[in-house]
């Protein structure tokens, strides 16, 4: 049985808030910077999307059925390509009805909803998918979380989401001396199928490729060492090409020319992650209790909670949930979205972030001030 590479990439544009002053509460209920995501957006799109795409498009009509990629749009980056790059949208539409192109499954937030409440996970994933069916025609069959996280309990809250597959991270500590190039299964409901990412190869196009002299060939080389592993999965934010890594690099050119170098110098097969359900049995259970994600060093949640401004943002924002839950308030419904971005608790990382977690923390707080007081007026 030859071995099978997955691709698949993240899409997703967090809103961007604007300065919200103490004084702005109970007045002003509007909380993004429409500038800034409009100039984010635009740029993603020009620098990677429509790039990218183009890219993709002409290999699919080189190999055809050969060539298989997989994408997972969170909710708010298409409500913002909608808005503000509709020929991204449709660049992507054109992608996906090749059918070359699988669609997955997420939260529609990008959210850690999972980690915090069960019935608004359930919630977001059903919005979810009904999005995807909206703009793509397609319900996705394979699960993904935000930025990979997963547990036992998660992967069986998926499962009885009516989930077969789902994605994760080849984390060493759970992992031990195990391979991430196999297929595994829930550990509490073996139904459920785990494809786990690699993350050494991953981070080889996203951390290292602008450093090192990664080529086609000696990635290609890395892939073929793997021996009689089974399936290599490869997860990366799309933004990577373009964007956090420029052209200049030889990123783009490196995707364009990888497939031939692939079925040149080997008999990988590309395949989409839920070709594997019919192709690989699976090889034993992935046992993780503490919940992991691709992030950071540690493969852990640090990123986005942990800290007490964390810990004190999160538990002020979930506290709204149940008001919520008994809203029809369509801004309310967006906003409640939007506030839940796993972008903003990064915002308040004092491992990683780029701003004053501080400052963050105080804008947002003030902003989820406003949001509950309109929340209870409505409840």
């Amino acid at each position: 049985m030859s071995k099978s590479i997955c691709f698949y990439f993240q899409v997703h544009q967090p809103y961007n808030l604007r300065t919200y002053r103490f004084f702005d509460v109970g007045k002003r209920h509007f909380y993004y910077d429409e500038y800034r995501n409009r100039t984010a957006m635009r740029r993603c799109a020009d620098r990677c999307y429509l790039p990218m795409n183009e890219i993709l498009m002409e290999q699919i009509k080189r190999y055809g059925d050969k060539i298989k990629y997989a994408f997972y749009f969170s909710g708010i980056a298409i409500e913002q390509m909608m808005q503000y790059a509709p020929d991204a949208l449709e660049s992507f539409k054109k992608l996906v009805k090749t059918g070359n192109v699988e669609v997955l499954s997420g939260t529609y937030a990008h959210s850690t909803v999972s980690l915090h409440d069960k019935d608004a996970f359930k919630k977001q994933v059903a919005e979810h998918k009904k999005l995807m069916k909206e703009v793509f025609g397609i319900t996705p069959k394979t699960f993904v979380n935000t930025e990979l996280i997963y547990s036992n309990e998660i992967g069986a809250d998926v499962a009885e989401m009516g989930f077969n597959l789902m994605l994760t991270e080849g984390a060493k500590h759970v992992l031990g001396w195990k391979s991430p190039n196999y297929m595994y299964a829930n550990s509490i409901n073996p139904k459920l199928r785990v494809l786990l990412r690699n993350y050494n190869l991953s981070d080889d196009l996203t951390l290292r490729f602008a450093n090192e002299n990664i080529t086609t060939e000696t990635f290609v080389e890395k892939l073929k060492e793997t021996n009689d592993d089974e399936v290599v999965n490869i997860c990366i934010n799309y933004d990577t090409f373009g964007d956090k890594l420029d052209a200049s690099t030889g990123i783009m050119d490196f995707m364009k020319y990888l497939p031939e170098a692939i079925f040149n110098n080997s008999d990988i097969e590309y395949a989409k992650p839920s070709e594997m359900t019919d192709k690989l049995q699976t090889v034993g259970m992935i046992d993780a209790p503490v919940p992991l994600s691709m992030m950071g060093e540690e493969r852990d949640l640090s990123i986005w909670m942990g800290n007490d401004l964390q810990d004190d943002a999160l538990q002020t924002l979930y506290s709204c949930a149940n008001k919520v839950k008994r809203s029809k308030d369509e801004d309310v419904i967006r906003d409640w979205n939007a506030l839940q971005d796993a972008h903003h608790f990064s915002g308040l990382c004092t491992k990683y972030s780029n701003v004053s977690p501080y400052d963050y923390y105080i804008n947002y707080m003030n902003i989820l001030t406003d949001f509950n007081e309109r929340v209870s007026k409505k409840d």
